[in-house]
């Protein structure tokens, strides 16, 4: 007779989660009859525990430290042309703990941001977006669309030289656009440049932006995952027996149907405590040892002095590396100047955002795939989809590019940006990049595609 096998670590976990469970749910009911039946099925939801699903919670949790610290920053700064610099520079060196917070501020932002992104590329690399979630994927582009606008509003804000040449750079752009632009310049700036502008981004970043963005992160993230089965990990039948956890191994054959994973309460709840406290202590170490965008060095806005560094936040770098890249053409009609070379950067992310709002339904019109899917592709198991994002992410890096150096100023008592280049290198050097934004996204997508078929076989 064979002897009884103790139960691993993981199954005693898993049990003692249930029991958990159970037990708060009998607590609850006791004292709140009928809510022990709403409770006891949303306790026992299962959730997966592999570390890429997470992705989406450091967002969540970066976000709320972005509200946090921001009302503390709200409590300090005035929204007006000209106090604006002077209450950013007061928070940094005199209110106590001020340039902490605005660290603190800053790097949520940064980590918002590049969480969207990494969350982005999981989700559209893996197939999760395809039916019956287009409408999470849809409201997770909108929220990555309004995370770079509200970071654009929070840098231009502080009022400095460096805050107010991009906006200055923005409103050449609204200039541009034919018939309207100068309406338009007029309508957001209220009047000549810097106009109003500083208390029309104040309202807007703090409470327009913040209003939809609460009212869409809850929808994305807790509502939508909530009502739907969660996507299945597909794992190789080769695997080691510790390289997943035991309860996520899925075969390539596996069923659409089956559901994984760990119950959402105690396992999950604490798992994701612990996220929260890993990403807070995160961005802490971030805002105590490395100073961003320190607003004393750079001065009150200007007008015509030459910007302190023409390196844009990262998050603002295709725009401005496309605005560079592109030739300064223009077209005369009837007297009238139309900055095509403004147009073109402007267009080609405005299709970018477009296409990537619209994408689940652009795949499932060229594949003929409308079938429900909740087991997720391996990258190479979807070789022209995994091709065709390596190719947009090696365009926008080569545009990005664009922005790691500049041409010498004329000027040599203006401030020096990094990676300065002699006139001559650098129109080189813009010239190859613009070479390189056609040839090596096709490469890219080439190479891409022959080793996700080569992999696939």
């Amino acid at each position: 007779m064979a002897a009884p096998t103790k139960p691993t670590r993981r199954e005693r976990l898993l049990a003692g989660s249930a029991r958990a469970a159970q037990g708060t749910v009998l607590y609850v009911d006791e004292r709140l009859p009928g809510v022990g039946r709403w409770l006891r099925p949303n306790l026992r939801k299962l959730f997966p525990s592999h570390w890429s699903f997470l992705l989406g919670e450091f967002a969540l949790y970066s976000f709320a430290l972005l509200v946090l610290t921001g009302t503390f920053l709200t409590l300090f700064y005035k929204a007006a042309p000209d106090a604006a610099y002077a209450s950013v520079r007061e928070i940094s060196l005199e209110v106590r703990g001020g340039l902490l917070l605005r660290q603190l501020h800053h790097w949520s932002a940064t980590i918002f941001v590049l969480s969207i992104v990494a969350h982005l590329f999981r989700v559209f690399f893996t197939g999760a977006f395809r039916r019956p979630r287009e409408l999470t994927w849809m409201l997770g582009v909108l929220l990555f669309t309004l995370a770079l606008f509200e970071s654009f509003l929070g840098v231009s804000l502080p009022a400095d030289q460096l805050a107010f040449s991009g906006l200055r750079e923005a409103q050449g752009l609204l200039l541009s656009i034919p018939l309207v632009g100068s309406y338009l310049s007029a309508f957001f700036f209220g009047g000549e440049f810097p106009g109003q502008v500083v208390g029309r981004l104040f309202v807007t970043h703090v409470l327009l932006v913040p209003g939809i963005l609460l009212a869409v992160a809850p929808l994305h993230a807790l509502v939508l995952t909530w009502r739907q089965k969660h996507t299945e990990r597909r794992s190789s039948g080769g695997e080691r027996s510790g390289r997943d956890h035991q309860h996520e191994r899925r075969m390539p054959d596996s069923s659409e149907s089956q559901v994984t994973g760990a119950p959402f309460f105690p396992y999950f709840a604490i798992k994701n405590g612990a996220t929260a406290m890993s990403t807070f202590a995160a961005i802490a170490l971030l805002a105590t040892f490395v100073t961003v965008n320190p607003v004393w060095e750079h001065g009150p806005y200007r007008p015509g002095a030459v910007p302190p560094s023409a390196q844009p936040f990262w998050y603002f770098g295709v725009l401005e590396g496309a605005l560079r890249l592109v030739p300064p053409w223009e077209i005369v009609v009837g007297g009238y100047v139309l900055q095509v070379g403004l147009w073109i950067p402007m267009l080609v992310l405005g299709g970018f955002f477009t296409v990537l709002l619209l994408y689940p339904f652009l795949e499932r019109r060229v594949t003929s795939d409308g079938g429900y899917h909740h087991l997720l592709d391996q990258p190479r198991q979807a070789p022209v989809r995994t091709a065709l994002g390596i190719a947009v992410i090696t365009f926008f890096t080569v545009v990005w590019a664009a922005t790691w150096f500049s041409e010498i100023p004329g000027d040599p008592h203006a401030p020096a940006p990094p990676l300065l280049a002699p006139h001559d290198v650098y129109v080189t050097i813009i010239w190859s990049l613009r070479a390189a934004a056609f040839v090596l996204p096709a490469a890219a997508y080439a190479a891409t595609l022959a080793y996700c078929r080569r992999r696939a076989r």
